[in-house]
């Protein structure tokens, strides 16, 4: 009885769906032309109704045969009403043009405007009538996707892919397979010095993401913009003062994965030493044991505190409109980490291969604590006169222990029935500390209708500080699995810090004239930069004063060793203590004309460069110091033709170059833990001829299709090499060098379109690069004995992968205040380390990796949202492509047709927060 009531009931549900017809529809605004998005769509005496979704579409069924009045309401649009029919089983289609609300004039349309700064339509707008290709991320994009910090936000960009640190965050990005170094980064459009140590990249990581209005990526420049990028720029627009009283914030809290497996391992990094005894008693001062904290080495293993996270941004106008304010301030306490393992190998001979010679077990624990301040206010003098005072500080402290668990492998194999291995352990403690200020004065004039002038004046400053970073060595043995003793070994302890400083002023003066039928822009103006950089190091050596006393006991823990300075006054006087400037003094012409349908920009740039350094100690029996100057002429020219309103056609050509870091210039050299690092004073700058090509089509406000390709070619390009001592030959070290010319191409396509509720953002990067490198080949000789020749090899550029791609589902619901994102990226292999032997430079394997995000607004302007990140546990794997017989047994090689030299694990992390907009 039951089974022919459910027959009953599906057949009347069926029939009577065969008769009911279907509203479909878009919304259009009829002013632009663009979807209208979240407006409700009802049928007058039902209750049947929808909200317009991502592209303006709408869809109501189940419409009984008969005569129906369609009404449209919402605050921004004057209402609508319109009559139709539904004849039966069939579908209406239906266009509606809906007109700004009365009242609405051109002022509440302007604040309207500013208020949507940071929407994807906006970004989609400025996209298509920039003068260069770029590419642009929005701000509620970045609110809503799952990435806490820029650097993670940025891999989400077409050509981009990101190096990670030790646990798996997002540190720097890589731009169309052009390392970090070839980059420079913005902020609010003024270039800002790097806190790293070497380098001058900076570290993407040290900003998060939500003080941002949105994130620009440059990847063609003009020559109003610094000419040091050969792979592009970035810059992070930070949040603007409002044009009426706003408040957000947000507080959210989540663990990782890791912790839940083991204990994170931490120590009391709030009181170890800022300075070595050497900066605190002078240096004639002997150091004793009495001199070092035992707070670096007396550790603790705990379950970690959930992270907390939160930001608050406040702002309004006042006197009248003429004076805006916005503060905002954001923090991270977060605890990370990664499992690793790391094998140590040695080259043999070509027919051997590669022989891993120690096995390490690494566990990473780390403590970052990330804040950033900054403020807007700006100042309308009146109509013509416009002034504004940005100030920006940031910092990113990280606390990392590293436990190492090593074997010693056998030549030969590892033999894991007899179970005989040497073991040792090595712990290390580090506090890295950065910090970048950031402090702008701009202004805006027009001094007469055609001429306009623009000036800023900046003092920034970046600074790292590693102060007293500890390394404890042990040495084990162990026989058939049962270890006998522990002893202590030499350890070390070394204080490093540094710091960069800019004083920057740029003047700009703009003279709009018409030269019929163009109109045509002339600008001209000039870049002085003083920048002055300090590196100090000091490390100390000490040895156990009992070698034999063994560890469970003599000492259960590390800070009751007993130790002896074996240079009481440290390491200070070496090539790392230094004091280095940099002068740039830069001026271009630009020219910008344009018509109802084609857009010429182009002049050419000049910057001359007067960088040097000089040692604070002697080397052997000399001080040294250096200076480079030199001067570049940097052309460009843009080219956009607009067949039709939303379709442009660009072509691009523009010569940009790399300078040397301060550091790969000084005569320095470093004793690492594989091998031996040094700087190179012959280095030179880059030069590159760079050309683009794209098509763009925009259909709808917030969609995009673009496909592009680029070519650079790059004269004297940078890379890191293992070389070896041309008098010392048993020396390896690895340092930088120019070689020759490469080649650097590709292909980049974009994609987002939205279906209702639904959206899909999709980029991918096909990347093809050449370079030559000298290398070292190993054979045996007639005689039997090991030879080394020397070869080229040609290989990608450093960091390249030929294949980057990404994608986004998105779903976004206006009636329930739902916005939900799915995304992926993959990443191809890499070279990941550039070796000084044919064919065993080191590849990081290719990779995907998953994240998720869920935020639910109520109308009270209160939500609550959930972000996932790694959800598919995804590692990072460095291994050689080469194989040797002698590495059969060894645990863990799994890879096939290839040598596993490391695997890092960070799991996943979750993190659930509240966000509240007023």
């Amino acid at each position: 009885m039951i089974r022919i009531y459910l027959y009953t009931f599906l057949l009347l549900f069926t029939l009577t769906s065969l008769r009911a017809g279907t509203l479909k529809g878009k919304l259009l605004e009829a002013a632009t032309g663009e979807p209208a998005l979240g407006v409700v769509i009802s049928i007058e005496g039902t209750n049947l109704h929808d909200i317009s979704g991502l592209d303006g579409s709408f869809s109501i069924a189940n419409l009984q045969k008969g005569s129906y009045r369609l009404t449209v309401r919402h605050i921004s649009y004057a209402p609508v009403q319109k009559e139709f029919a539904i004849n039966g089983n069939e579908v209406v289609q239906m266009e509606l043009s809906l007109e700004a609300a009365a009242g609405l004039g051109l002022e509440e349309v302007a604040v309207t405007g500013k208020r949507d700064g940071a929407s994807d339509n906006t970004a989609r707008l400025m996209e298509r009538n920039a003068s260069q290709v770029m590419n642009i991320v929005s701000g509620k994009t970045i609110q809503i996707s799952p990435d806490l910090t820029v650097a993670n936000v940025i891999q989400r960009i077409s050509g981009i892919s990101i190096e990670r640190n030790s646990n798996g965050d997002g540190q720097y990005a890589i731009l169309r397979g052009m390392d970090k170094r070839y980059n420079y980064t913005l902020v609010n459009g003024v270039k800002i010095p790097s806190p790293d140590n070497k380098y001058r990249y900076v570290p993407l990581d040290i900003f998060p993401s939500d003080l941002l209005d949105r994130l620009e990526v440059y990847k063609a420049l003009t020559p109003s913009m610094e000419g040091d990028a050969i792979g592009g720029a970035v810059n992070m627009v930070m949040k603007d003062a409002p044009d009426k009283f706003t408040l957000s914030a947000n507080v959210s809290t989540g663990y990782n994965e890791l912790f839940m497996d083991r204990k994170f391992m931490g120590y009391d990094f709030r009181n170890i030493q800022s300075k070595s005894p050497y900066e605190r008693n002078g240096n004639q001062y002997n150091a004793t044991p009495a001199d070092f904290s035992t707070a670096t080495v007396n550790y603790k293993y705990k379950n970690p505190l959930p992270n907390l996270l939160g930001s608050i941004a406040v702002g309004n106008r006042f006197l009248h409109d003429k004076l805006g304010v916005l503060l905002a301030g954001s923090y991270q306490n977060t605890h990370r980490g990664s499992n690793s393992l790391f094998f140590d190998s040695e080259t043999t001979d070509t027919l051997r291969g590669e022989v891993l010679t120690k096995m390490s077990e690494r566990e990473y624990s780390e403590q970052q604590i990330r804040y950033g301040l900054h403020s807007k206010i700006d100042y309308r003098i009146n109509e013509k006169h416009k002034i504004q005072f940005y100030n920006a500080f940031m910092n990113l402290t990280n606390v990392q222990v590293r436990d190492v668990k090593a074997t010693q492998l056998t030549i030969g194999g590892y033999d894991p029935v007899a179970g005989n291995a040497t073991l040792s352990y090595s712990t290390r403690s580090r506090l890295t500390r950065q910090q970048i200020f950031n402090s702008t004065l701009q202004g805006n004039h027009q001094l007469l209708d055609a001429l306009a002038l623009q000036w800023s004046a900046v003092y920034s400053k970046a600074t790292n500080e590693v102060p007293d970073n500890v390394t404890v060595p042990l040495m084990g043995v162990m026989e058939h699995f049962q270890e006998r003793k522990t002893t202590v070994g030499d350890a070390s302890r070394r204080w490093e810090h540094n710091s960069d400083r800019d004083l920057s002023g740029y003047l700009n003066l703009t003279y709009h004239t018409t030269m019929d039928p163009a109109q045509v822009e002339w600008t001209a103006g000039g870049l002085f930069r003083d920048k002055s950089r300090s590196n100090f190091y000091n490390n100390y050596q000490l040895r156990p004063a009992d070698p034999f006393a063994e560890y469970g006991k003599d000492f259960t823990d590390y800070s009751q060793i007993r130790w002896t300075i074996q240079n009481p006054r440290g390491s200070v006087a070496s090539a790392l203590s230094y004091d280095a400037t940099e002068q740039v003094k830069a001026g271009f012409i630009q020219f910008k004309a344009e018509t109802k349908n084609l857009e010429i920009l182009g002049g050419v740039r000049a910057e001359a460069t007067d960088q040097g350094y000089s040692m604070l100690f002697p080397v052997g029996e000399d001080r040294p110091n250096g200076k480079q100057k030199y001067t570049d002429i940097l052309p460009s020219l843009h080219l956009k033709y607009k067949p039709e309103g939303n379709v442009n056609l660009r072509a691009s050509y523009f010569r940009s170059i790399n300078r040397p870091g301060f550091f790969e210039i000084v005569p320095y050299r470093i004793v690492q833990e594989e091998y031996q690092e040094r700087g190179n004073p012959d280095l030179k700058r880059a030069i590159a001829d760079n050309i683009d090509l794209r098509y763009e089509l925009f259909p709808r406000a917030s969609e995009q299709f673009m496909v592009g390709v680029f070519y650079k070619m790059i004269k004297d390009p940078i890379e890191y090499t293992l070389q070896r001592d041309a008098i010392r030959g048993q020396d390896i070290y690895y340092s930088p060098g120019n070689f020759g010319n490469a080649k650097n191409y590709g292909l980049e396509i974009d994609y987002i379109k939205y279906v209702k509720q639904f959206g899909i953002k999709a980029n991918y990067t096909y990347t093809h690069s050449r370079i030559t490198t000298p290398k070292s080949r190993r054979i045996r000789n007639e005689s039997g004995d090991l030879e080394t020749i020397n070869v080229d090899q040609t290989r990608p550029l450093y960091g390249q992968s030929a294949h980057v791609g990404n994608l986004s589902i998105l779903y976004k619901n206006q009636e329930s205040g739902i916005d939900a994102q799915l995304a992926g990226g993959y990443t191809g292999e890499r070279i990941n380390t550039v070796s000084q032997f044919l064919d065993n430079d080191l590849w990081q394997k290719g990779f995907v990796q998953m994240d998720a995000s869920l935020e639910k607004t109520f109308r009270n302007g209160l939500g609550v949202f959930v972000k996932a990140n790694n959800l598919l546990d995804t590692p990072m794997e460095v291994y050689m492509k080469n194989v040797s017989a002698s590495n059969a047994h060894i645990p863990h090689q799994d890879l096939r047709g290839k040598t596993l030299i490391r695997r890092d694990r960070y799991q996943r992390s979750y993190l659930i927060g509240v966000r509240y907009k007023f």
